[in-house]
C-alpha cells in the first residue's frame, strides 16, 4: 500500500508552538483522509524550527464506491416538499427517482445516490489547501505582496516550500502537486539554512530523513533532545561539572536548532554571589542556555571556594550541608549553538558570553540594591506604623513602599497592602488552629508579598516568595518565617511540594483563603475552561494543606459562603478520585454541610477498605434493603411513625432487630465521636443478620396503619444509623 509523505517548510516556526503543531497537522490530515473514506495503518509527526512533516503509512490508494439511498416525500405530497427532496438528492427530475411502496404508509420516492471512489491523490490534493489555510496556530501572519489582497494565506511565519509525494515502497512516487497561493507542493526540499542551502530531491520518507541528515537537518525532535542532553553532560563532566537539567528548557532548545551543536562558556567568579536562582533564570531567560554545578563538592571545599567571592559574607560565611547542589553553581554555562563553526564556535561562545555577563552585572546589581535603603524613608513611617515594620530592615521598607504606594492587587478588591492585613487577620485565626507561634506568623503574613517591590522580582517575577525567604534570611528573621515567604504561594499545583512548617501552612491558608472569598465576594468565579485567577489551583492547594498535613478546618466558620464551599467540594473529588478513590464512595461521604474536608477524606478511605470485606458487604446489603424500602413508602406518602414504639413490636424478628439497631447505634457513636470510622461500620455490619431475618418473617406494610408506621420508623433507624457514616443507598454494588 502506499505511503504519503507531507512537509510544510517555513521561515523558523517559534519553539513553544512546534509540538502542539505538529500534532494538529496529523489530526487535521488523517481525519481528512479517513473522511474521504481512506484508511492508513499509521501516522506519526515530525518537526523542526522550519518544517512540519508527516510520514502516513500504508493509505488506501482509492476510496471505496459509495451507494446512498435517500427516503424522500409520499407521492402524493405538495410540489414544494418533492422539489426540496430532488434539491437536497442532487436530482434533476422526479423521473430519476425510484417509487416504493409501504403497506401502511403508502408510495413513496426514493433517491439512490452513487458515489464512485475517488484516487488518494484527489482527495489529498483537495483536502490540504484547506487545512492549510484554516491551521489553528495560535498566532500568524501575512507577507509579500499578496498580503494585500483579501483572504490571503496565514501562516506562522512565511511558509517557503510544499513537498508531498505519494507511492508504494518498491515503485516510484508521484507528487500531488496542490497550489497554496502560489506555493506548488513538489518533491523539492531543502536542507540547512547555512549548511545546505541548496534543493534536495525526495522520493519517500525514509530517503527523505536520510538526506537531510547529510544536509545537516536532525528532524526527529526527541533525537535532537537526546544529541543536546547527552553532549552537555559529557562536556560538562570533561570540565568537572554537572549538568543542571532542566527538561523545559531542553524542549525549548530542540525547537531552535536543526543541526545542534553544544558549546561551553563561563563568567567572572564574583557573579556567583548572586542567589543561583537569579543566575539560571537570567541565564535561561535571556541566553536559553544551561547552568553547572561541581561535581561531589564536599563542605570545606564549597566554603574553600566561595570564601574567594566577595560577596561570600552574603551567606554568613558559611555553606549547609544540607544545602541543595543547585546552590552551589560554577561559573560555566552550556548553550546549544546551530551552526557547527569553523573556529570550534569561540566566536559564539564569545559573543553568548558577553550577553550572560551583562545579563548577570544587572542581576548583580538588582541584588545589592535590594539588600540596601530605598530614598524617601519618611514617607513610609505611616505605612511601617500600620504593620509594625522595622525601617532599618530591607525587606520591611519594601512592605511598607508596597502600601505607601496603593499598589492594586484588583480593582474590585483593593490594594496590596490591604490584601496583606486581610491575609494578617486571618492567619492570626488560622493559627489558632494549626498550631502555629501566632508571633512568627504574624511577622510573616506581614512580610509575604514584601518582594514584590524588589528589583530582582521585578525583573523575575517567578522569584516571587523565594527572594523574599532570602532577604528574609539576609536580614536576620527567624527560620520558620523566611520559609514561610517562600512557602505561602505552594503548592502551585498538582506536583509541586507542600509546606511543612506550622507557620507557612497557616500563612499559605489564609492567604489561598482570601484570594478565593475575594473573588468568589465580587462574583469573579471560573467558568468553563477560564480562570483567570487561577482559583481552582488556589482551591486544590488548600485541600492538599488540609489533607496531606492533617490540618482539622472548618471551611464554613471561615468563609460563610455555601456556594464556595460547594466548589471546594468538586477539588476534593478531583484529588480524591486521583488518589484511587471510587466517585461513588465519595458521593456517600460527602454532603452539602461537609467542611471538614479532613474528616470527609478519612471517611472515604475507611469506607474504601472497609467495603470490599465481608463486615463491608454485609453492611451494605443489610442497609441498602431497608433505606430503599422505606425510600418507596415515603415517596407513596405512607405515615411513618415519629418513633419506634415498643409495644407495638409484636413479632421476635422485628424486636430483635430493634435491639440490634439500638445496640449498634450506640457502638457505632461512640466510634464516631473518637474518629474511628472503620470500627463504627463493623458496628453498624451486624445488622446484616437481623435485617434479613426482618425481611423474611415480618410484613412491613401491615393492615395496621399504626403496625406498619412503627415498622417503617423501624428502618428509618437504620437509614439514620448508618447515615452517621455514609449514605449508602449513593454505593454501588
Amino acid at each position: 500500500m502506499p505511503d504519503l509523505l507531507l512537509e510544510l517548510r517555513s521561515e523558523e516556526i517559534p519553539a513553544r508552538m512546534q509540538r502542539k503543531a505538529a500534532g494538529d497537522l496529523k489530526k487535521l490530515v488523517t481525519d481528512a483522509l479517513v473522511e474521504a473514506g481512506l484508511s492508513y495503518e499509521g501516522a506519526r509527526e515530525y518537526w523542526t524550527p522550519r518544517r512540519l512533516t508527516l510520514d502516513i503509512r500504508g493509505v488506501t490508494a482509492r476510496s471505496a464506491d459509495v451507494r446512498e439511498e435517500r427516503k424522500g416525500p409520499r407521492t402524493d405530497a405538495n410540489e414544494k416538499a418533492i422539489e426540496g427532496f430532488l434539491r437536497g438528492a442532487g436530482l434533476s427530475s422526479v423521473s430519476e427517482a425510484q417509487v416504493q411502496s409501504d403497506p401502511k404508509k403508502g408510495d413513496f420516492y426514493v433517491a439512490v445516490i452513487s458515489k464512485p471512489g475517488r484516487a488518494a491523490e484527489e482527495i489529498v490534493a483537495d483536502v490540504m489547501p484547506g487545512i492549510v489555510r484554516d491551521f489553528p496556530w495560535p498566532k500568524s501572519m501575512r507577507w509579500g505582496k499578496a498580503s494585500a489582497k483579501p483572504g490571503s494565506l496565514r501562516w506562522v511565519r512565511p511558509l517557503q516550500s510544499i513537498v508531498c509525494t505519494f507511492g508504494t515502497e518498491h515503485e516510484e512516487t508521484v507528487v500531488i502537486p496542490f497550489e497554496i497561493d502560489g506555493i506548488v507542493a513538489s518533491n523539492v526540499t531543502y536542507g540547512h539554512r547555512f549548511h545546505a542551502p541548496g534543493p534536495i530531491t525526495v522520493k519517500r520518507f525514509d530517503d527523505y530523513v536520510s538526506s537531510l541528515d547529510k544536509a545537516k537537518v536532525i528532524l526527529d525532535a526527541e533525537r535532537r533532545k537526546d544529541i543536546i542532553l547527552h553532549d552537555a553532560r559529557g562536556i560538562a563532566f570533561a570540565n568537572g561539572l554537572e549538568l543542571v537539567e532542566d527538561e523545559g528548557l531542553l524542549e525549548e532548545v530542540s525547537g531552535l536548532v536543526e543541526w545542534p551543536q553544544v558549546l561551553m562558556g563561563s563568567f567572572e567568579e564574583d557573579y556567583l554571589s548572586i542567589p543561583s536562582e537569579i543566575i539560571r533564570l537570567t541565564i535561561k531567560t535571556n541566553q536559553k542556555c544551561f547552568v553547572t554545578r561541581r561535581q561531589n563538592e564536599d563542605l570545606a571545599a564549597a566554603e574553600q571556594y566561595y570564601s574567594k567571592i566577595p560577596e561570600f559574607g552574603a551567606f554568613g560565611g558559611k555553606v549547609e550541608l544540607g544545602e541543595p547542589k543547585e546552590q552551589r553553581l560554577s561559573n560555566r554555562f552550556i548553550l546549544v549553538s546551530n551552526i557547527q563553526a569553523t573556529d570550534g564556535g569561540k566566536e559564539i561562545i564569545h559573543g553568548n558570553g558577553k550577553v550572560v555577563r551583562a545579563r548577570l552585572s544587572d542581576a548583580l546589581h538588582f541584588w545589592k540594591r535590594d539588600q540596601g535603603d530605598l530614598p524617601d524613608l519618611e514617607m513610609l513611617e505611616a505605612s511601617a506604623a500600620k504593620f509594625g515594620l522595622d525601617l532599618k530592615k530591607p525587606l520591611d521598607q519594601r512592605m511598607a513602599k508596597l502600601d505607601t504606594l496603593n499598589v492594586t492587587f484588583h480593582a474590585k478588591l483593593g490594594s496590596q497592602g490591604e490584601r496583606v492585613s486581610r491575609i494578617r487577620t486571618l492567619a492570626a485565626e488560622l493559627a489558632k488552629i494549626t498550631g502555629a507561634d501566632p508571633v512568627k506568623v504574624d511577622r510573616a503574613a506581614v512580610l509575604a508579598k514584601a518582594d514584590l517591590r524588589t528589583e530582582a522580582v521585578g525583573e523575575f517575577p517567578e522569584l516571587q516568595g523565594l527572594m523574599g525567604r532570602k532577604y528574609a534570611g539576609l536580614q536576620g528573621e527567624d527560620t520558620s518565617v523566611a520559609a514561610a515567604i517562600e512557602d505561602h504561594y505552594k503548592p502551585q499545583g498538582p506536583s509541586d511540594r507542600v509546606p511543612d512548617d506550622k507557620v507557612a501552612i497557616t500563612v499559605a491558608l489564609a492567604d489561598k483563603l482570601d484570594t478565593l472569598i475575594g473573588f468568589w465576594a465580587i462574583d469573579e468565579k471560573p467558568t468553563g475552561s477560564k480562570d483567570p485567577y487561577a482559583l481552582r489551583r488556589a482551591a486544590l492547594g488548600v485541600v492538599r494543606i488540609l489533607l496531606e498535613r492533617k490540618v482539622r478546618l472548618p471551611l464554613l466558620a471561615v468563609m460563610k459562603d455555601a456556594d464556595l464551599l460547594a466548589f471546594f467540594h468538586d477539588r476534593l473529588k478531583v484529588y480524591l478520585r486521583d488518589q484511587g478513590a471510587r466517585y461513588d464512595l465519595i458521593d456517600s461521604v460527602l454532603t452539602s454541610e461537609a467542611d471538614d474536608l479532613l474528616m470527609v477524606a478519612r471517611r472515604v478511605e475507611a469506607l474504601t477498605a472497609f467495603i470490599t470485606s465481608e463486615d463491608g458487604k454485609n453492611l451494605l446489603a443489610g442497609t441498602k434493603r431497608a433505606t430503599q424500602l422505606l425510600a418507596a413508602e415515603e415517596k407513596k406518602g405512607t405515615v411513618v411513625a415519629d418513633g419506634v414504639s415498643e409495644s407495638l413490636l409484636t413479632l421476635d424478628a422485628e424486636k430483635d432487630l430493634f435491639a440490634a439497631v439500638t445496640k449498634a447505634s450506640a457502638e457505632a457513636a461512640k466510634a464516631i465521636a473518637g474518629e474511628d470510622f472503620r470500627s463504627a461500620m463493623a458496628a453498624l455490619s451486624t445488622l446484616r443478620a437481623p435485617v434479613d431475618r426482618f425481611f423474611g418473617d415480618v410484613l412491613v406494610n401491615d393492615e395496621d396503619a399504626a403496625i406498619r408506621a412503627n415498622r417503617l420508623a423501624l428502618l428509618r433507624l437504620i437509614r439514620e444509623a448508618t447515615g452517621t457514616v455514609a449514605d449508602f443507598s449513593k454505593i454501588a454494588g
